[in-house]
């Protein structure tokens, strides 16, 4: 399946946490998130979600 992004901005009950990334894993997200008129925050929730939907390996 391919990676799609979403808009996150759900009813669902939201949390926030902290990652402790690379700066150039964040200038890489950024730039994604550039190119579609998106978040930060939405690209890195669209990466995590897609990742466990497909599983480990």
């Amino acid at each position: 399946m391919s990676f799609q992004i979403k808009n996150n901005k759900a009813t669902a009950k939201h949390i926030y946490k902290t990652l402790y990334i690379s700066e150039t894993l964040v200038s890489q997200i950024e730039q994604i998130a550039v190119e579609h008129d998106t978040s930060f925050n939405n690209i890195v929730v669209s990466m995590i979600e897609h990742c466990l939907k497909d599983g480990p390996g």
